[in-house]
């Protein structure tokens, strides 16, 4: 199903990849049990100085945080409904969101300057990336002008005022970007628990025909290492090839 559904959203989606002019590997690693975020932040901090110096190669991180919100550069106070767990100040883009267990999170510590140092070029490509995973999993995920991230339709639940499609976001992405080093990254919601979005308005999208989804929400119960797996595949004609760290 994996292969079938990789190769169909490469003929549905225009593909935007950003190869590296060398052939250097970027290192890929799976992190077990949940990393706090605090931790997090100071490694991607310094892998990615270390990056720009040419110390380390580049590095996709995958992981878990324990429940907690994050406050991206352009969050505002108000969309912070009830903090039920942690708020972190965040130094990458984006506004208010959630992490916890069932979500997969990729940090990407990539030098665009061995690729394309376009910020624009790089979303989309990100965007690309989790599309084609998805699809991998028979899950129709479309990007949306002025709303980063991924959204699935959702004709099952009730329409907009103005009888609009409601959407729902499936995956997140949040990037900084130092010397053209970036880190940070992208959300992917396996199975978490999907009322902790609850406490925040989620990247500061408001309208009610607007939520949140997950795979395990839209019946796909996907296991985090088979979603590991397919984001790896999925990564690589648009990245470049990786290697376990």
């Amino acid at each position: 199903m994996a292969a079938a559904g990789y190769y169909a959203a490469m003929r549905l989606e225009k593909m935007a990849p950003m190869l590296p002019r060398d052939t250097s590997l970027v290192e890929w690693r799976v992190e077990k049990g949940l990393v706090p975020y605090e931790e997090a932040v100071a490694f991607m901090e310094a892998r990615a100085d270390a990056i720009a110096a040419g110390a380390e190669a580049e590095l996709v991180w995958l992981l878990e945080h324990p429940p907690l919100y994050t406050a991206g550069t352009s969050a505002r106070e108000a969309d912070l409904l009830e903090p039920r767990f942690p708020v972190h100040k965040s130094g990458r883009g984006g506004q208010f969101t959630y992490h916890g267990p069932g979500q997969r999170v990729a940090y990407v510590m990539l030098d665009l300057n061995r690729r394309t140092p376009d910020l624009r070029a790089f979303v989309r490509a990100l965007e690309s990336w989790l599309i084609a995973a998805l699809a991998a999993f028979q899950i129709m995920g479309e990007r949306r002008s002025g709303r980063i991230g991924v959204w699935v339709v959702r004709p099952d639940k009730p329409r907009g005022a103005g009888g609009e499609m409601a959407e729902d976001k499936i995956a997140a992405i949040g990037i900084r970007v130092r010397r053209w080093v970036s880190f940070h990254g992208v959300a992917l919601n396996i199975a978490p628990d999907l009322t902790h979005f609850g406490g925040i308005v989620p990247c500061g999208i408001a309208a009610a025909r607007y939520g949140v989804t997950s795979f395990r929400d839209l019946g796909i119960m996907a296991e985090m290492a088979e979603a590991d797996a397919v984001l790896r595949q999925t990564f690589e004609p648009i990245f470049g090839r990786t290697v376990l760290a």
